[in-house]
């Protein structure tokens, strides 16, 4: 593969990048744990640290954090998400269980289709967004944020555990990092090259469709989807063989492996929302621009948590609402930079930021009062306690990329 000309207004430094992920929390603490692929980072040149309790990239030696990110869009990466919760759920009431702590409508979906969702508290907030693939009628497959690890397992036995004792059949098994390991390849080039690997017809596998079949002679559970805006695919391994699969993957030359400060920075510009910082138990998915996560059907049987609360706000509206935000030059917006509008009264906040590889400039969202949600309204922002101009823009930044067959 060539070298990818970046233009000039995008060379962002390594400091400026690797300050936009900071609200991740990483330090080098060495309790973290390992991933099938830490020996992999470790040939690589891959900057370790500590992400959520697990030791991740942020990004490799031959290449900077925003060429990755251009690498992606231009031709394909490997990202290791093997820190993430992978849960199977097994039993015939696993579709009436998790529709009693999500409103997804998975009685409407064929088996093998996915959707991302989100757990509710009685207060309609945000406990943790997910995907969830719907194996067949007894069989569910859940991939959930690390950083919620151990809240979306307690969440998940402690209701399960409710519904067994009322002699419905249903089971949550866990696989840990030692079992299983989960790598996002994304990117035009991710499919073509995945292909040459596989025995699933991947024109037939669209956007939000799980299959198992065999990648590299390993059996495997791949996913079309991903956290770039990019198409791609997720694929779950076997521990043990998380490393071969992945090598076979690097060897075309067209897919490089990418770290956590280039997966940041490209869910940004997709306009996709990080746990902590865009979303959390505070916030419900009207208020975080994300009503369509509220299916249909349930909206009719108003049968989720905090279903009296949401389906208020979809009916009268809400006082705030997650926005995108633009800046075409200066300093980017960070995490908690207060949002205000022409007259200097504060009207919201920033809830991530970061340089634009792709755009140039910035970009980033946050919350904003109700009235000012609409495109191309101008505000301003305080970075370092300095005001800047700002506006307000449609998402995502970067158009997505979904293989939707026609």
């Amino acid at each position: 593969m060539g070298v990818i000309n970046i233009p000039r207004r995008v060379l962002i430094s390594k400091k400026v990048l690797l300050a936009a992920i900071q609200a991740r929390k990483f330090s080098d603490a060495g309790s973290a744990k390992k991933t099938a692929l830490y020996g992999l980072h470790e040939k690589h040149g891959g900057k370790l640290v500590d992400f959520a309790g697990f030791l991740l990239p942020v990004q490799y030696s031959d290449m900077s954090v925003s060429s990755s990110h251009l690498f992606t869009r231009n031709s394909a990466s490997i990202f290791d998400v093997s820190h993430m919760l992978q849960t199977n759920v097994h039993g015939k009431d696993c579709i009436s269980w998790f529709e009693s702590i999500c409103p997804v409508d998975l009685r409407g979906m064929p088996d093998g289709s996915s959707s991302l969702t989100v757990f509710l508290n009685d207060k309609g907030g945000i406990i943790d967004d997910l995907i969830v693939t719907r194996v067949k009628e007894n069989q569910l497959y859940i991939v959930s944020n690390a950083g919620r690890l151990e809240v979306d397992r307690q969440h998940m036995l402690e209701t399960s555990e409710l519904y067994r004792k009322n002699n419905k059949d249903v089971t949550v098994d866990f696989w840990d990092v030692t079992q299983r390991g989960l790598i996002a390849v994304q990117g035009p080039k991710a499919v073509r090259n995945l292909q040459n690997l596989t025995d699933v017809p991947l024109e037939d596998l669209v956007f939000m469709t799980s299959r198992v079949g065999s990648v590299a002679g390993v059996e495997c559970r791949i996913t079309r989807c991903g956290y770039t805006g990019e198409d791609g695919v997720e694929i779950s391994i076997p521990a043990d063989k998380t490393t071969a699969v992945t090598e076979a993957l690097l060897q075309s030359g067209e897919v490089k492996l990418a770290g956590l400060g280039a997966r940041d920075s490209l869910r940004l510009e997709a306009g996709l929302c990080l746990y902590g910082n865009d979303i959390d138990e505070r916030v419900t998915p009207v208020e975080a621009n994300l009503t369509w996560l509220i299916a249909k059907r349930r909206r009719g049987e108003a049968n989720f948590p905090g279903a009296d609360i949401i389906l208020r706000q979809i009916k009268e509206g809400v006082s705030k609402r997650r926005v995108g935000i633009r800046m075409e030059s200066g300093a980017p917006a960070r995490k908690g930079a207060i949002l205000k509008n022409k007259d200097g009264e504060i009207i919201g906040n920033v809830t991530s930021g970061c340089p634009s590889p792709s755009l140039g400039g910035n970009v980033a969202m946050g919350y904003v009062r109700e009235q000012y949600k609409k495109a191309a309204t101008e505000l301003i922002v305080n970075i370092r306690n300095k005001d800047a101009f700002c506006t307000v823009a449609k998402m995502p930044f970067v158009p997505s990329k979904y293989y939707i067959k026609k």
